[in-house]
């Protein structure tokens, strides 16, 4: 008699196919404490510039004779300056005015960017061509050159300062706008939406715009840091808010002289800035992590 036996039995479990990188990929993604923690500032900041009241109710302005150049104490956390203002309420008031011209300068950059980014990609050779090259020599000079000399033209102010700020980082959000231009424009969806006949007004905004405008928030979320150091920077240099307003870069000027005596009144509006752009970045660069991963 013949026994066929069948398979060995084990109790070994089934293996199951894991791909090596997902582990590795979460972990990349995962907040960290640094996200975090710039997450929790940048929350703050926007609750300072939309109701700077709740957490400083006084008056940033509102002089006290007898309190000039006070170090930092019970009554006044970071000191007062050499007219006597809360330096604190002073810096939690002026989170409006950076982050206005912040925003506004980098929706300037943005949208012109867009328009002149699509209209290079999308035009003829020879006009891509010229346009190609004005963004090109505009991006050689540094992004404060340019707005100081968009200021001597125009005259020192916010609303100067935003339009120079906006003006001198457009460059890089059109450079960036006309690659993923090209880049959508010879795909295969296009071709064959072209091949369907569809107007070239629906082409754009149906199957260009959609596919071009994915890194732009990522870029000017980083580029909105650099607006706010590029306005406290010129503001210092007294072609923004004027005083008394308190603008930080203008409190930095104003604090510039009293350094040996009362460091406290630029150490707050710096370290205001600083926190700022690095938050700024790290959220940025989170989110442009994020972006490549998906597309990729």
């Amino acid at each position: 008699m013949t026994v066929t036996l069948g398979p060995p039995l084990t109790d070994a479990p089934a293996r199951i196919r894991v791909d090596p990188t997902e582990p590795a990929v979460r972990r990349r993604f995962r907040p960290g404490p640094g996200l975090l923690a710039a997450g929790a500032y940048l929350v703050l900041l926007v609750v300072a510039a939309a109701s700077p009241a709740a957490l400083a109710p006084a008056d940033p302005l509102a002089a006290d004779p007898l309190a000039v150049l006070s170090p930092p104490g019970a009554g006044h956390w970071f000191g007062t300056d050499h007219l006597g203002r809360d330096v604190l309420t002073r810096v939690v008031h002026g989170a409006g005015h950076s982050l206005t011209i912040g925003v506004a300068a980098t929706a300037i950059a943005v949208t012109g960017g867009v328009l002149l980014g699509l209209l290079a990609g999308l035009t003829h050779r020879v006009a891509d061509e010229a346009l190609s090259r004005t963004l090109d020599a505009l991006s050689a000079f540094p992004m404060l050159l340019l707005a100081l000399l968009f200021i001597a033209i125009a005259g020192p102010g916010t609303a100067s300062l935003i339009g120079a700020i906006g003006i001198a980082t457009l460059p890089h959000h059109a450079r960036v706008v006309r690659g993923q231009t090209l880049l959508v424009r010879r795909s295969g969806f296009v071709e064959q939406a072209v091949t369907f006949g569809q107007s070239r007004p629906r082409l754009v905004l149906r199957h260009v715009l959609p596919n071009v405008v994915g890194p732009v928030p990522v870029l000017a979320v980083i580029g909105l840091g650099e607006a706010v150091l590029a306005a406290a920077g010129l503001s210092f240099l007294g072609m923004g808010p004027q005083p008394p307003s308190p603008e930080w870069g203008a409190m930095l000027s104003e604090g510039r002289n009293y350094l040996q005596v009362a460091w406290w009144i630029s150490i707050l509006p710096g370290l205001a800035v600083t926190a700022t752009v690095v938050s700024l970045t790290v959220v940025g660069r989170h989110w442009q992590a994020r972006f490549d991963g998906r597309r990729r």
